[in-house]
């Protein structure tokens, strides 16, 4: 019962519905609406698994993903079983659907590396020779058509004839009994053929009488020259019907034969439609697969293993609908990383500051995870697979029970803490391994309240060290400052907060870790004009101590934001070096490359040369032997010669200009090794290196390694010889020397773009933007997401058109991989 009240309190149902939307078919949006929960851990795998390869396969197909001609043939199969005979719309249903589903089979065929989907289809029998009979028997209308049986095609063409006949005859009637009939029309009533006829000229045209009109001036008139060929239409059309229900039944019989084919056919159709469904609606929520991680162990003095559990910009998936859907506020994520040995994390801070629906977003993530859902968080995803999810959350007063607060929250905690019972009998030894605890994620709201606060105090912090002792993990909101301290008596618990910020006097809906919440109430009522008598009074009930460690809070407050600053730059700055070097490597491996490929292109040109050469050379050899050598010959011959060596050997290099050129402060120079021109920080000393500084960097470099402007070297110090017998060690020392690599370009929000959800050609112009203010940095970051793939082929072919891009990259995986885009700008 409290599994189903937890899905309850959670809003489950909600996103189920949501997640209902993104299936293609009724059976689909049904089964994504009815999701059932997995038992086992083996159960979510499969369908993470499932998710993954679909979500792989949309993001390939060009054409889509389409589960067109699958329908509900659930109900028709039953019918066939039970010997009922199936209408042509139910059979052609059956063959669209079997046409569906060998399609989908195809597209995974097709792929190599989906082996969870492959498996899925790998039985799957699909009976084309089935869906062939069925098309050639019914017509895209779903009737029987003439080429079902030679019988009935000569019915239907008697039926023709006779109608034809029928006609002629009625047509000549109305001809010459113009006068009495309403209309100049052949109608039917039932499957007679009739006349609209005056009323008041009946007895013109004799017959039977099928009809009248509402007001009763005309008579359907059935006459009397067709009623004998009337009477022999009916009987073809009772053969015709006959026929028709024969052809449907020998249809009918074949389906029931076939009929659990066809209904594991229907279920795998609806799973590939369900994993779809969760594939989708994943990547509109931009979330990432989990990975489910093992904590064993759990009293006190257990060692549980190193794996953390970590949901990073975790988002409330309801709020994220919300925002999208219904003009909501924007959706503020939350940080959760609790360490492997936390069972309890209590937190605090103020009213309507996002305690409870961090509650709900951790429960959420923990079920998406289960039912093979991506969580709406940063890569990595890690979290454990719970068992159960229990939760108490909100109010259950009842005045038709006559149940308070405390009541209620005590009834339904009592149910949590029977399910973890029946939760420890049913795990009694896994992997030759005792858990003490059983495997469930209990969240709690407001523990404790409704009650005298001295003993619901101390009934909370027995609950949550008995939960401590019973359950994985604990999650429960409080104002009670004793269950603060539980964190410096038991290593297990672990406190966390929501912001305040003590100027707009409105919580920040930012979680901190390590810290409890402050005390907020006197310092919002000073604030808010209450009488200052007043608050001062409160303020001697309180005590001097409470303001003391209010004060100390808000430092370490302080102080954690810093730090977070700091780790943020310090993690950005250790992303770019590592993205430094591995570019830096590449170009080191790319010119080493191109330098051997030159060298023995060079290699080749010179051989054909001397070839070349040697093949002249022969020539004039053979001119001077073919007859007596004179002056004037050996002139024309060293001629010769000069010219072949004028046309094959390389010219001599440039004279290098003359060093004199000495740097000063505040001069430019250049770098020619790394490319760049800088300025003068300081004059050369004496071992010859001088600072210079380009950007942002500052750096040390080598009077050899500078030149100036114009290409012009400076003039090098003159060394001193070593004194014999003086070891070389401070020529090691300067040749040990190297220049410091300039630092890379940072990462923050002024380069960084964000186009996720765009349209390529809104996109364009904004990063047409992004480029002009970026410039100055270097570097522009684009981050346009994963998903199809279109809008980042599009950004990508911009960027090869842009005139002020050198070259562009896909970012590293710990920068978003293929969902991120480094461009570098002249």
């Amino acid at each position: 019962m409290i599994q189903a009240e937890t899905l309850e309190l959670l809003e489950w149902p909600r996103l189920c519905q949501h997640l209902s939307t993104f299936a293609a078919t009724k059976l689909g949006a049904i089964a994504s609406r009815r999701l059932q929960i997995p038992q086992t851990q083996d159960e979510s795998l499969t369908l993470l698994a499932q998710t993954q390869e679909v979500y792989k396969l949309e993001t390939r197909l060009t054409t889509g993903w389409t589960f067109d001609g699958i329908y509900d043939i659930g109900d028709a199969l039953e019918r066939a079983e039970l010997q009922g005979i199936l209408s042509g719309e139910e059979l052609l249903n059956i063959a669209t659907t079997l046409a569906g589903t060998r399609q989908l089979r195809r597209v995974i065929d097709n792929q190599e590396d989906l082996p969870v989907l492959t498996e899925l289809v790998a039985d799957l029998r699909t009976y084309p020779e089935l869906e062939q009979e069925i098309h050639h028997c019914i017509d895209d209308r779903g009737e029987v058509a003439d080429r079902a049986s030679p019988k009935l095609a000569g019915i239907r063409q008697q039926m023709r004839q006779q109608r034809d006949r029928i006609y002629q005859i009625l047509q000549g009637i109305l001809q010459r009994q113009s006068g009495a009939v309403q209309e100049q029309v052949i109608t039917q009533r039932g499957d007679r053929f009739v006349i609209p006829v005056k009323a008041t000229s009946k007895d013109a045209i004799p017959g039977i009488v099928h009809d009248t009109s509402m007001s009763g001036v005309t008579l359907y008139v059935e006459p009397n020259a067709i009623v004998s060929l009337g009477n022999q239409m009916r009987q073809l059309i009772r053969q015709e019907q006959a026929e028709e229900e024969a052809i449907r039944r020998a249809l009918t019989e074949q389906v029931a034969a076939v009929k659990p084919d066809l209904e594991r056919l229907l279920a795998i159709a609806t799973t590939l439609d369900l994993a779809t469904a969760r594939a989708r609606y994943s990547y509109w929520l931009q979330a990432n697969p989990p990975r489910f991680i093992q904590m064993v162990g759990g009293g006190q003095d257990a060692h549980p293993t190193r794996e953390s559990i970590t949901l990073r910009q975790l988002r409330h998936p309801l709020l994220v609908w919300q925002h999208q859907h219904e003009q909501g506020a924007a959706v503020v994520p939350v940080d959760l990383l609790i360490q492997p040995q936390i069972r309890v994390v209590t937190i605090t801070g103020p009213n309507t500051g996002g305690k409870t629906v961090t509650l709900k977003t951790l429960g959420l993530a923990a079920l998406m995870a289960k039912v093979g859902l991506f969580v709406a968080a940063r890569e990595p995803v890690e979290m454990p697979w719970f068992e159960q999810v229990l939760a108490d959350i909100g109010d259950e007063q009842s005045l038709e029970q006559s149940l308070s607060t405390f009541s209620g929250h005590i009834r339904r905690i009592s149910r949590i803490l029977e399910a973890l019972e029946n939760g420890e009998e049913n795990e009694s030894a896994i992997a030759n391994e005792q858990l003490s605890t059983s495997n469930s994620l209990v969240l709690l709201d407001e523990v404790g309240a409704g009650t005298d606060p001295a003993e619901g105090s101390a009934l909370a912090i027995a609950l949550l060290q008995y939960l401590a002792d019973n359950a994985q993990l604990t999650m429960a909101t409080t104002h009670f400052g004793e269950l603060k301290a539980l964190k410096y008596q038991d290593s297990r618990f672990e406190n966390a907060s929501v912001e305040f910020d003590d100027v707009s006097l409105s919580p920040t809906y930012r979680l901190l870790w390590g810290i409890p919440g402050r005390s907020n109430a006197l310092t919002i009522a000073r604030r808010l004009g209450l009488n200052a008598e007043v608050v001062e009074k409160a303020q001697t009930y309180v005590g001097g101590a409470t303001e003391e460690v209010n004060e100390v809070i808000a430092g370490l407050e302080a102080q954690r934001r810093r730090q977070e600053t700091k780790a943020e730059e310090a993690a950005q700055l250790l992303k770019q070096a590592e993205r430094f070097y591995q570019e830096v490597s590449k170009k080191a491996a790319a010119l080493q490359e191109r330098e051997q490929q030159l060298r023995q292109q060079q290699e080749q040109e010179v051989l054909k040369a001397i070839a070349q050469a040697k093949g002249e050379i022969a020539q004039v050899i053979r001119r001077l032997q073919q007859g007596p050598m004179t002056a004037q010959d050996v002139n024309i011959a060293r001629e010769s010669v000069n010219q072949i060596a004028q046309r094959h050997l390389p010219p001599p290099p440039p004279p290098k200009p003359k060093p004199g050129f000495m740097p000063k402060e505040g001069d430019r120079i250049r770098i020619p090794r790394l490319g760049q021109t800088a300025e003068v920080l300081s004059s050369p000393n004496e071992a010859g290196q001088l600072t210079v500084k380009f950007g942002i960097m500052k750096m040390t470099v080598s009077l050899e390694d500078i030149e100036s402007l114009d290409g012009e070297k400076p003039e090098l110090p003159v060394k001193s010889k070593p004194v014999a017998g003086e070891t070389s060690n401070s020529q090691k020392k300067q040749t040990a020397t190297v220049p410091q690599q300039p630092k890379p370009a940072i990462r923050t929000s002024k380069n960084t773009l964000d186009i996720r959800g765009w349209r390529v050609a809104d996109a364009e112009s904004e990063v047409e933007k992004a480029i002009a203010q970026a410039v100055e940095y270097g570097v522009l970051w684009i981050v346009h997401g994963k998903g199809t793939g279109k809008l980042r082929q599009g950004v990508h072919e911009f960027l090869k058109q842009h005139p002020q891009v050198e070259r562009f990259d896909l970012a590293d995986r710990s920068e978003g991989g293929e969902g991120v885009t480094v461009a570098h700008l002249k």
